[in-house]
């Protein structure tokens, strides 16, 4: 391969391309109070939506976290705006009944709806682009069960989607290495960054003053108040909202336990003719494949880069030992920039649960919303909006996901032992798949 000496561009960062377009957000200089209505732990997609919710109803409300605003997955992830629930309506069926399975995987439907209108309403200028997504079949096998799949969708749950056959690939992807695919037309890209910063400025014009630095280390209860105690001292809620995801930690032991913190990685390649980009993703739409471990990208809003991300190790690694793993996997798939260079190395943790879909509710008073399993920008951005509804006991805060079962595992305690091995036997599916 040319140049494996350096892969790297004379301008590499190892972190996120999004804040070099769009800085993190400044907190506010006051000093963390020491009382408040409520209390939003994390500064993410969920937390904000929540935080927007009680300061617009007059909630005295502020929002913490224990690093720079933001700088969890909602600024380090893709920007694809995808929500499949992923178990399936006879598996939900058979722990929940028919009715209420539906209503479930309604809602991954509607998060997407939801989140087109949010962002339209709110007037935040986030680079949204609603071009649709190419799933790309990994192995002819893969391509039949998606056009039988989509061919037979349940009524209330169908997709517009339109069949590529690989004859016809190249008018969506520059690459032979697929079989084909299906365009999802509902699925849609944004600037993760700018539509996290529109959410901090709505959040502040509502009244939420938002804190960064301050690190959540233990949360009791006091009488009716939430006592939380900080890096930056003691704070008295009457309510809490948990909205930490993939960076739950040991200060949240219960919630720890139900969360399955996985990294994902991502590369920006140097900047290209934009020539190649449009021969590479000819449509602009965002991309995902059929395999287990499940290469997604796209090309950046300017359409002078391609963002590539994936799974690529088996344990938790440095972004400037992925890089060369995720640059391997794209060349391999677009032999035509196979001397590209890479300018951006990152990752993020993604929240995954043991049953595979989001959860919304309460424990011990707190309310919560977390579980995106790797669809969390519509999901979180809705779950969150409506557990701040819930918390100002607005009818609009109900959902199909109240209250499901957030089970965990015996003697798991947020340490993902089986990740490797379940990484290990995922790319062996992948590899031998026919």
């Amino acid at each position: 391969m040319p140049r494996t000496a350096n892969i790297f561009a004379d301008d590499f960062r190892d972190f996120a391309y999004w804040w070099d377009t769009t800085r993190l957000p400044e907190a506010d200089p006051a000093p963390v109070p020491h009382e408040t209505e409520v209390a939003v732990i994390g500064s993410g997609y969920t937390g904000l939506c929540a935080a927007i919710q009680t300061a617009r109803a007059g909630r005295e409300t502020i929002v913490l976290d224990a690093e720079r605003l933001g700088c969890g997955c909602s600024t380090r992830n893709g920007g694809q705006v995808t929500n499949l629930l992923k178990p399936s309506l006879s598996a939900l069926a058979r722990k929940y009944g028919d009715d209420r399975a539906l209503k479930i995987l309604q809602e991954g439907r509607r998060s997407m709806t939801f989140l087109r209108e949010f962002i339209e309403a709110e007037g935040i200028d986030c680079d949204i682009r609603l071009n649709g997504k190419f799933r790309a079949a990994h192995n002819p096998a893969h391509y039949e069960t998606m056009a039988r799949n989509y061919a037979n969708q349940h009524k209330g749950l169908a997709l517009e989607v339109d069949m590529v056959p690989r004859a016809r690939q190249r008018e969506e992807i520059g690459t032979d290495a697929y079989h084909g695919g299906a365009i999802i037309h509902s699925h849609f890209a944004i600037d993760p960054a700018k539509y996290h910063g529109g959410l901090v400025d709505r959040a502040r014009s509502a009244g939420a003053r938002l804190f960064d630095k301050c690190a959540v280390l233990g949360m009791g209860r006091s009488g009716r108040s939430h006592v939380i105690e900080t890096s930056s001292g003691k704070i008295l809620a009457r309510d809490v909202v948990v909205a930490t995801g993939g960076y739950t930690d040991r200060a949240l032991p219960w919630f720890r336990r139900r969360v399955i913190r996985i990294g994902s990685y991502i590369v920006a390649t140097e900047l290209l003719p934009e020539e190649t980009v449009r021969d590479i993703i000819p449509n602009d739409r965002i991309v995902t494949d059929s395999r287990k471990l499940v290469y997604y990208y796209r090309s950046s809003p300017d359409r002078r880069r391609i963002l590539f991300g994936g799974r690529v190790s088996l344990r938790e690694t440095n972004p400037r030992l992925s890089a060369p793993l995720l640059r391997k996997e794209l060349v391999g798939l677009f032999p035509q920039i196979s001397d590209v260079k890479i300018s951006y190395s990152w990752m993020g943790y993604v929240d995954f649960t043991f049953d595979h879909m989001p959860h919304i509710g309460r424990h011990e008073g707190a309310y919560f919303a977390m579980g995106y399993c790797g669809s969390g920008i519509a999901t979180a951005s809705y779950l969150g909006t409506r557990v701040g509804e819930k918390l100002v006991e607005s009818p609009e805060g109900g959902t199909a996901l109240d209250e499901t079962d957030f089970s965990t595992r015996p003697y798991y305690f947020g340490n993902p032992w089986f990740l490797a091995p379940s990484v290990h036997y995922y790319r062996l599916l992948d590899k031998y798949a026919r």
